[in-house]
């Protein structure tokens, strides 16, 4: 009696045990070909990775500056002249009631430098502005060097100097006795204020007192910029009557801005480029995939003795397909799996230098290794049914 036993299907581990030796025999091309799967996987981790994460700093940025600030500016006439804010508006302004905080600059036209012996054309295309005391925590920045102006700098030649105009002026910290050259005479420098990202017209300013502007530039005292903070819940009611308040007798000259919708539209933007770095990850994973199946083609033509002496020994065409492509999948899979690392490890150091909370989206890196692996199953499965194909005598004949 004879009994006929029937080849059974191959565990997992076996699987994988054996698409491992393909791979490891032929560890270079196998290198390469998980390489483009790697950086396409990276690419994409990346790309997901940085975003949110850049988002999160924007978002944190936000959320500490507040989205809570209107400016008001001058508007034109018919003619195109500027028409000047009403020197009482701060006053009127402040009587809204939502209204936290008023503060205000004066553009001024004079003109300073490092000494008098700078050409007067090397003005570095900085202003000078007359500042109210609390400007500072209205635009939420803070003084890095020295002293803001107090009611009794106010009204003496004493200048604060913003963050660009510091630089510009040459100007890294502050002295005793250090002068500017300032409307024709010298100012004493009291301090440098960090960079001002809501107003940032204040960064290549040069501030003084509006008492020192009006005694020693003869400065008309009308404001050109007023900073307004009012109630979070409450800023678009004071945005509606604002211009109205400033100047009830011309609400169209005058215009009214919420900075923070800048860095809106700023988050939006970098938002939008990321459509186009994902797009480079896919072409660069379709890539990969290639690469994939064309060196599963060549590892089938190669390895015609081997796939004929295991059908010879009572190997199945499912086992000869199954083995070809878990090796597809698992060449793909280690791709993906190195190109999460890579992607990760990008993110982590980029944002740790801008000074970014990581975050890594689960889809960043859960559908990096998915892509990964369906890149490699979709390579491999036309070289696996081809292998399966094959005939013992035929691989054999031609090996």
């Amino acid at each position: 009696m004879t009994t006929t036993t029937t080849p059974g299907r191959m565990a997992p581990a076996d699987l994988a045990r054996t698409a491992s030796v393909g791979l490891r025999t032929r560890r270079l091309r196998a290198g390469l070909s998980a390489l483009g799967i790697a950086i396409g996987v990276a690419s994409i981790v990346a790309v997901l990775g940085l975003s949110a994460s850049s988002q999160a700093g924007l978002l944190a940025e936000i959320d500490r500056l507040g989205t809570n600030m209107l400016t008001v500016s001058p508007g034109v006439d018919i003619e195109g002249n500027e028409v000047k804010l009403p020197m009482a508006s701060p006053g009127m302004v402040a009587r809204i009631g939502p209204v936290q905080r008023v503060q205000t600059t004066g553009k001024t036209d004079a003109k300073v430098y490092r000494s008098p012996l700078v050409p007067e054309i090397n003005s570095n295309g900085l202003t000078v502005q007359a500042s109210s005391l609390d400007l500072p925590e209205t635009v939420r920045t803070g003084v890095t060097e020295g002293v803001f102006l107090n009611k009794a700098t106010a009204t003496q030649p004493t200048a604060v100097l913003g963050h660009d105009a510091a630089r510009r002026l040459g100007f890294d910290r502050i002295r005793p006795g250090q002068r500017i050259w300032l409307g024709e005479q010298w100012f004493y420098v009291a301090g440098i204020l960090a960079k001002a990202d809501l107003a940032p017209e204040i960064d290549a300013s040069v501030l003084i007192g509006y008492p020192a502007a009006q005694k020693y530039l003869r400065h008309d005292g009308h404001p050109t910029t007023i900073y307004v903070r009012s109630d979070t819940e409450q800023v678009n009611a004071v945005h509606s009557v604002l211009a109205r308040t400033v100047n009830p007798m011309s609400p169209g000259d005058v215009t009214v801005s919420n900075p923070s919708d800048a860095l809106v539209a700023r988050a939006a933007a970098e938002s939008a480029l990321n459509g186009l770095f994902l797009g480079l990850g896919a072409v660069a994973l379709l890539v990969g995939g290639v690469g994939v199946a064309n060196t599963m083609i060549i590892s089938v033509l190669e390895r015609r003795s081997e796939i004929g002496l295991r059908r010879a020994l009572g190997a199945t065409r499912g086992h000869i397909r199954g083995q070809f492509f878990s090796e597809a999948v698992l060449l793909a899979g280690i791709g993906g799996a190195v190109g999460v690392f890579c992607g990760v490890l990008a993110t982590v150091v980029y944002a740790s230098i801008k000074g970014w909370a990581v975050v890594l989206p689960p889809e960043a890196w859960a559908g990096g290794v998915g892509a990964a692996v369906a890149i490699g199953a979709i390579a491999g499965l036309l070289p696996a049914i081809r292998a399966a194909r094959m005939q013992p005598t035929e691989a054999l004949r031609t090996s």
